[in-house]
């Protein structure tokens, strides 16, 4: 662990440092005469990131993932089954670590508990330290280091009666965030950890776009500045007052995955996580990455024209990275030659680890009550089930809800929500917890909307919106498999004819009754699946001027609670033409 004392200090000597010119020569180079066998100490990291809480098995498309040869695996990851492969990998020379995004966005099972579930887990595994990701400050970092250090939640209590929480083992890390009124780091700027009698230091980054991607409440107070110059300035003070030169960024940011590459090939499409693997200094050995949910193991060109390994390990824990290596004992720095990476996918045919099992049914027991929590009243079953438009009772409420949410800070006009996203009907008759007819529960509503989307909202022009309706259907640029129809909100109309040209197929667009020109701005707001591109509506990826809201669920809850009781919405506002 890096104490509170050693963390001043590495402020501290990072601000007085000067400028030093790298030697950069042949790695484990030996004067000594000594047999080069002898001075190697073998290392082994694992590496997980964006876990996002996902103790229980995810299901659906997030429990599916391509193996090594490209087949689809339909069952992986589960915190059970991690565990196991995790014990299976882990020997005498190994350190796990992680890349951010453990907490955050989470099922209910540790979103309930404020993902203290998740970080109890985590320590069983021993997990060394990670990464902040942009999730670890959706609550802010008072709850952070909350979490971290203890004591129960000001407001919920304690997760278990009478039982005070004792904190974490490890640390969330982050060189490139700063506490603005105190004007030094918000979080420790790195970690080190002595293996087999060397040191290796783990330097923290997050990315520096969190604050357009968390809502301003949990940012409030920080200043999260480049990455690439924190990790220098951090690697600086490892190497020139720490004397450590085995160096590993852990950065919660990424590239995304180009389809059809050749399996000996990168499969990354540089972005802002090869920005950074390519920029930080040339002393840093190995890049672990998260952020963009993407499994790659590649090799990025250092500022000294060298390669060094560059990886990032999926998400939801469907994948557990291996990284092994040398140090070289005279030097004490990685022998870059030496790395060999690996991504295993997180298979449900291993035996779950009993522990961990044992584990998920107590907190699983303990959220009944929170499940079975009352949030609003509705009058009759609200269907998923869509009429001839493709709307339905419940896509037009989850809009409408977002939209809501959306208005104050995103200046959200419209709202556009997947109907993949919505997984069941809001039914009128009890459930078997016995609440009553017509009571809506939290629990209910969870498993409507299970996927802890944010909020979000980007700015349209007429026609890309236009274009963002033409992409519900197969054709044209896009590669919709089948026709998906977006849930308007309440407010927005349009006619779509499915007859017509795929570019022609919609008119009539309309906010509050009246017409959208192409070249008008417009604020729509949607989950960040669909801002991200996804079920390829990819004209979201057009829009500027991102803000992120509440988790989608929290937005359909206040809703329902504000305008109980709740009558099924009338899905009229799409209009089929001939």
């Amino acid at each position: 662990m890096t104490p509170a004392s050693l963390r001043r200090l590495a402020v501290a000597a990072i601000a007085s440092a000067g400028a030093i010119a790298l030697a950069i020569g042949p790695a484990g180079a030996s004067a000594s005469g000594k047999d080069k066998k002898d001075e190697l100490i073998p290392i082994r990291i694992l590496s997980i990131n964006d876990l996002h809480g996902n103790l229980e098995p995810p299901t659906g498309s997030s429990g599916r993932i391509a193996d090594e040869t490209g087949t689809i695996v339909d069952g992986a990851g589960g915190a059970a089954y991690l565990a196991t492969y995790v014990k299976q990998q882990r020997n005498r020379d190994t350190v796990l670590v992680a890349a951010g995004d453990l907490i955050g966005a989470s099922p209910l099972l540790s979103a309930a508990f404020h993902d203290e579930p998740t970080v109890a887990f985590l320590d069983s595994l021993e997990l060394a330290t990670s990464s902040a990701g942009n999730h670890e400050f959706d609550e802010g970092i008072t709850e952070l280091k909350r979490v971290m250090e203890g004591k129960c939640h000001p407001v919920d209590g304690c997760s278990v009666p009478g039982k005070k929480w004792k904190g974490t083992d490890f640390e969330f890390i982050a060189a490139n965030v700063t506490d603005t009124k105190k004007n030094k780091p918000a979080l420790s700027p790195y970690y080190v950890e002595r293996i087999n009698g060397e040191k290796v230091a783990f330097i923290g980054l997050v990315t520096k776009t969190t604050p357009t991607i968390v809502t301003a409440s949990g940012i409030a107070g920080l200043d999260f500045t480049d990455e690439v110059a924190a990790a220098n300035e951090t690697s600086e003070y490892l190497r020139e007052v720490k004397g450590i030169k085995a160096q590993v960024v852990l950065v919660h940011e990424g590239d995304q995955v180009t389809p059809n590459q050749s399996p000996d090939a990168c499969p990354i499409t540089k972005g802002p996580g090869s920005r950074i693997a390519e920029g930080v200094d040339p002393e840093i050995d190995l890049i672990i990455s998260g952020h963009s949910h993407q499994a790659y193991i590649c090799k990025a060109t250092d500022p000294a024209g060298q390669q060094r390994v560059y990886t990032q390990g999926s998400s939801f824990g469907r994948v557990l990275t291996q990284i092994d290596f040398n140090i070289d004992k005279e030097t004490g720095d990685i022998v870059r030659s030496s790395v060999v990476a690996d991504n295993t996918v997180v298979r449900r045919t291993v035996t779950p680890d009993p522990a961990t099992v044992s584990f998920i049914n107590d907190w699983k027991a303990r959220v009944a009550t929170v499940a079975n929590k009352k949030v609003g009243d509705i009058t009759a079953d609200i269907t998923n089930v869509a009429v001839p438009s493709g709307e339905s009772p419940l896509g037009n409420l989850i809009a409408d809800s977002q939209l809501e949410s959306a208005k104050t800070g995103g200046n959200a006009e419209i709202a556009l929500m997947n109907p993949g996203g919505i997984r069941t009907t809001l039914t009128y008759a009890s459930s078997p917890a016995g609440e009553g007819p017509g009571v809506t529960t939290y629990g209910e509503i969870f498993a409507v909307q299970p996927f802890n989307n944010l909020v979000q909202v980007v700015t349209l022009t007429g026609a890309q919106l236009k274009l963002v309706l033409e992409q519900q259907w197969v054709g044209g640029p896009n590669n919709q498999a089948f026709t998906k129809i977006l849930q308007p909100s309440s407010n927005f109309t349009y006619s779509y004819s499915n007859s017509a040209a795929w570019g022609s197929k919609v008119s009539n667009i309309k906010i509050d009754g009246v017409p959208v020109t192409p070249t008008q701005s417009i604020r729509v707001a949607a989950n960040n699946f669909l801002v991200g591109g996804g079920d390829a509506f990819l004209a979201f990826t057009q829009g500027t001027g991102l803000w992120s809201g509440p988790l989608d669920i929290d937005a359909f809850e206040a809703y329902l609670t504000a305008n109980s009781p709740v009558a099924p919405p009338v899905a009229n506002h799409i209009t089929v033409l001939p």
